[in-house]
């Protein structure tokens, strides 16, 4: 269990898990692959594409933060009650500052940082794309 990685369109962009810093946010969003769901870019968290509707995760707060830098993925836990991004994702692919405290628990690969860059300015451009997450198996 090292990555997942993402599928849009002719992209594939990898990423690695943060196993160290987000053990239990790694290991749960490992579980849930493969899935499936439609991606928008944010509105106010700057340069980056999200959802709301990811499948839930019962997950403690570790390693969260609302900074972030490009190319970092956050999933919103489900304790403490008061976060206002619980069982939310997103994917930075450049600036940005979230809502409320996310648990940063993967990065993509800096090979594929420029894909993320793509991806992510398409969907800024042209409205939402579905994206697929799946097990890395080979790196």
């Amino acid at each position: 269990m090292e990555g997942f990685r993402v599928i849009a369109g002719d992209r594939i962009i990898r990423f690695s898990y943060y196993l160290e810093e987000a053990p239990v946010t790694s290991r749960a969003f490992a579980a849930l692959l493969p899935f499936s769901r439609i991606f928008y870019h944010a509105r106010v968290s700057g340069q980056e594409i999200w959802i709301d509707d990811v499948p839930p995760l019962a997950i403690i707060q570790e390693n969260a933060s609302i900074f972030t830098v490009p190319g970092e993925v956050v999933f919103g836990p489900s304790r403490p009650v008061r976060t206002r991004t619980a069982n939310c994702m997103g994917i930075y692919y450049g600036d940005g500052r979230g809502l409320d405290a996310c648990n940063i628990f993967a990065k993509v690969w800096d090979e594929d940082l420029e894909l993320l860059r793509e991806l992510g300015q398409s969907i800024w451009e042209h409205g939402k794309q579905r994206i697929t997450f799946e097990t890395l198996t080979e790196q």
